[in-house]
């Protein structure tokens, strides 16, 4: 009988190459940007061709896809997490043709191996209510800027660039290469006439992870909130539960950038990114600033790092004195962790780079 509850299981999802020859893989290897092979024990061989495609898409544009994949791949096309979609090919004669229309339609082919990857991120303005920025603009922004990247193969390491649009961080930029978090800096203002008529109190107090709101009574007897700014630490949970509590301030919202995550053991453990500039201007729609930053950090990247060398690793091996001088940003107070929890972060060594 089957389940009726549940993600199907993923075999039922496979190419009948792939299946085949599950656990039989023993080598792959770069044929170019945007196209792996997968040679079996079997002796048979298996095409990957990837291609970038537009975070949020319409039903028409996965028919296209389908219509692609019924073509080339026997009906079968994979997301990767990067939101990259890839079609696995067993007729290497098709490969060419499969390229030349992705790229027809809009869907450059590339980020495999030691390239930029596409850029994942939050859903930003386009539904979010506690977005500081637009991440899906920023993202086309910043791969514009980066595009040549994505279609070489030749970089010290892969490139992987996160943007979360608020502090919540749906996005997972913890361990990225490059991250871009949206910053709000005030905390909410209460309408106390929404917040009287729309919001439950019990639950919009306990939404602060910080404590920061408590329950107030109102000269006309009825009931609202009020903020403690020195708790509240800008995250925007109050406003997701009650719409009286505006987060959103066009003024002092900004972003943050952060270097240095990865998630691999390879090498060297994984990584937490860590912040480099605590601000940069909110300026859409081609946020020209954050934009030029990054550019300024992968150049320097490319030109110092060794092979096989993610940013955090190239960061560690030369010492954060001397990334903060290749690049000319500048190093502030804001660097600085003073989070109660932070000591088994603080650096306790004399040994320092310059």
């Amino acid at each position: 009988m089957p389940i009726m509850i549940g993600p199907p299981h993923y075999e039922q999802m496979l190419h009948p190459a792939i299946k085949k020859n599950y656990g039989k893989w023993l080598y792959h290897e770069h044929v170019k940007p945007g196209v792996i092979k997968h040679v079996s024990q079997t002796g048979d061989e298996v095409y990957t061709v990837r291609a970038a495609i537009p975070k949020i898409i319409s039903v028409d544009f996965v028919r296209m896809l389908c219509d692609i994949a019924d073509k080339y791949s026997d009906g079968y096309v994979k997301f990767t997490s990067r939101h990259a979609v890839e079609f696995i090919i067993t007729d290497k004669k098709k490969i060419d043709p499969l390229i030349e229309e992705l790229e027809s339609k809009g869907m450059p082919v590339g980020g495999t191996g030691k390239s930029y990857k596409p850029i994942v991120h939050t859903i930003g303005w386009n539904h979010c209510h506690t977005s500081v920025i637009d991440a899906p603009g920023l993202a086309k922004a910043i791969s514009d800027a980066l595009f040549e990247y994505f279609k070489r193969n030749d970089l010290p390491a892969k490139l992987k660039i996160a943007i979360a649009c608020c502090l919540n961080m749906c996005g997972a930029i913890h361990c990225s290469d490059i991250a871009i978090v949206g910053m709000h800096r005030k905390p909410p203002v209460v309408d106390d006439e929404i917040v009287s008529k729309f919001c439950e109190i019990p639950t919009t107090v306990a939404s602060c992870p910080t404590l920061a709101i408590k329950p107030k009574v109102l000269p006309d007897g009825k009931r609202s909130v009020e903020i403690n700014p020195e708790r509240c630490m800008y995250c925007g949970n109050c406003y997701t539960v009650c719409p009286g509590l505006n987060i959103i301030n066009p003024k002092y919202d900004c972003l943050s950038l952060w270097v240095g995550g990865k998630v691999p053991n390879a090498r060297s453990p994984p990584m937490y990114s860590r912040l480099v500039i605590p601000y940069l201007p909110n300026n859409p729609p081609r946020w020209p600033e954050t934009v030029e930053a990054i550019k300024k950090i992968v150049k320097a990247w490319i030109e110092n790092a060794r092979e096989d060398e993610r940013i955090g690793e190239w960061i560690e091996r030369i010492g954060w004195e001397k990334f903060f001088k290749i690049t000319g940003i500048p190093f502030t107070d804001k660097h600085i962790d003073d989070f109660i929890f932070s000591i088994r972060d603080f650096r306790t060594t004399t040994q320092f780079k310059f």
